[in-house]
């Protein structure tokens, strides 16, 4: 029996197939294409997994850097830029990254602690049991079976997994968005100033890497992780169809299309070319809007994760920081139950810890899109947003909102501050050096990190010190704590502030590992 079945080959369910394998699962990945898509529906990562990635040691190799990742000094929220050198702990981190490679980069990752990836074989039903799942797939040589123990879907807004659970995907659609988005593409050289905007004749100027908004649509311009972009929204224009699950319009789509869009946004022409004339054109069309959440994550012994559970508008471009958010948080958890350290009761917190958080980016995407409406009450309300966004405190509630920041993992009521909230990520200095919470954090396991002059947190957890990772030494940096237990999706399962921490906080200590991971 195969331990777990993850449907979807895409950057979520190579990411869990990836977290499994650290914990000593061999998961399957079932793909219905015959490889690796090419398109490049992401070109980037914005928020928390970013610094996700960072603890996995994949922050490096993507981003072509050996430095940790560091703060954006500024984001967008509806058209509006938010200046975060206001908030100088803000927690927007960047990772432009083209999807193909971050698949590249996690099928590696995965295959290399034993993940058997299967292109070209569709999962096409399923039928749960007391003890697994058995999985119907159909490949190139014809349809075959496989009993798993868990089946995970992460196929996407269509979710093939989704649809055959009877799961409900409740939400909102709307009809009267065309985005279309082409990369690798230049307008004149001359257009261009000196700090990549540009200026349109016609029309003026038009900030680089901002959404500009006109009374017809959207526009934007800018190099995207080294690549010239141009991007279009129009409202209130019909889309040709109703829009599928994940927004995605397959269509040909020239660069004819795409002038159009943009004169009929700035009323002004915008001519394009190629930015090689041997490289072929990257053009991609988003047809209406799906906004939905379904109305479980889990049915059994099969469990959704990323856009398989939520879709959204792309206003942001929050997609990946939530899906690969949703991987991590379930494979520690998955990996346990199947090593019989904890019950399946832990796979509740996965639902009741993530769908909040996917809550949250629908209701920001939502307010993103209708804030760059045309109509003078949009206009109205516009202007009064940018008073608002003047106000330090106001950027630091709208980037710690689409950063995923503000995520707090449910705690009893007298926890540390840190307790639920993502690590932050000091250094701590031994004999060996200084390493960063991030490198400690590289195994994927629990890690127990002990500032303390004694080491009395340590020692609480001697008799467990070869299934963790412990760390004691010198804080460098500012640390709000002076003890910590890390969950290995980077967030606090337990801390303390105390020089020493008493009696019943090392009985707190112990009762986190045991509730988090059955020590």
């Amino acid at each position: 029996m195969i331990d777990v079945v993850i449907a979807g080959a895409g950057p979520n369910g190579l990411m869990l197939a990836g977290e499994l394998g650290l914990a000593g699962i061999r998961p399957m990945v079932l793909d219905p294409l015959p490889g690796p898509n090419p398109g490049r529906r992401a070109n980037g990562i914005v928020g928390q997994a970013v610094r996700m990635l960072d603890h996995r040691g994949l922050y490096g190799p993507l981003a072509g850097s050996d430095e940790p990742p560091r703060l954006n000094p500024r984001a967008m929220f509806a058209a509006f830029p938010l200046d975060l050198t206001l908030v100088p702990d803000a927690q927007v981190f960047l990772l432009p990254v083209q999807q193909p490679r971050l698949v590249q980069v996690f099928a590696e990752r995965a295959r290399q602690h034993g993940t058997d990836i299967r292109w070209a074989h569709k999962l096409t039903g399923f039928d749960q049991h007391d003890d697994g799942v058995t999985v119907h797939v159909i490949g190139p040589d014809g349809p075959y079976q496989l009993t798993a123990r868990y089946l995970v879907g992460a196929d996407g807004g269509t979710s093939t997994t989704r649809k055959l659970a009877g799961i409900d995907f409740r939400g909102m659609s709307s009809y009267d968005l065309v985005a279309r988005l082409g990369f690798d593409v230049l307008p004149p050289d001359e257009w261009v100033d000196p700090d990549g905007g540009l200026d349109i004749p016609g029309f003026g100027r038009v900030p680089p890497l901002q959404f500009h908004r006109a009374e017809q649509g959207v526009f934007a311009y800018g190099a995207l992780g080294g690549r010239a972009a141009v991007i279009v929204f129009e409202l209130d224009r019909a889309a040709r169809e109703e829009p599928r699950d994940d927004n995605v319009d397959e269509s040909p789509m020239s660069l004819a299309e795409l002038e159009a869009s943009a004169k009929r946004v700035l009323g002004a022409d915008v001519p394009l070319r190629p930015a090689s004339p041997d490289a072929p054109l990257d053009l991609r069309r988003f047809s209406g809007i799906n906004s939905r959440l379904a109305s479980r994550y889990q049915v059994g012994r099969v469990i959704l994760v990323g856009d398989a559970a939520h879709v959204h508008s792309p206003m942001g471009g929050p997609g990946l920081n939530l899906g690969l958010q949703d991987a991590v948080n379930l494979g520690w958890k998955l990996a346990a139950v199947l090593q019989g350290r904890v019950g399946p009761e832990l796979l509740d917190t996965y639902e009741t810890e993530r769908r909040p958080a996917a809550e949250r980016v629908i209701m920001h995407s939502r307010a993103q899109l209708a804030l760059v409406r045309p109509g003078p009450e949009v206009t109205a309300l516009r202007e009064l947003f940018s008073e608002l966004v003047a106000d330090p405190e106001i950027v630091r509630r709208l980037s710690d909102l689409i950063s995923g920041a503000e995520n707090r993992y449910g705690t009893v009521d007298n926890a540390h501050p840190l307790a639920g909230r993502w690590v932050p990520d000091f250094g701590v200095e031994d004999a060996g050096g200084t390493r960063r919470v991030a490198q400690l954090a590289r195994d994927g396991r629990p890690l127990l990190v002990d500032l303390t002059e004694r080491g009395v947190a340590a020692a609480a957890a001697a008799d467990i010190a070869d299934q963790i990772t412990v760390a004691a030494g010198r804080p460098v940096g500012d640390v709000p704590a002076t003890a910590l237990l890390v969950r290995p999706d980077g967030y606090v399962a337990w801390a303390s502030s105390a020089a020493t921490p008493d009696a019943d906080e090392l009985r707190e200590l112990r009762a986190a590992l045991v509730r988090w991971f059955g020590f």
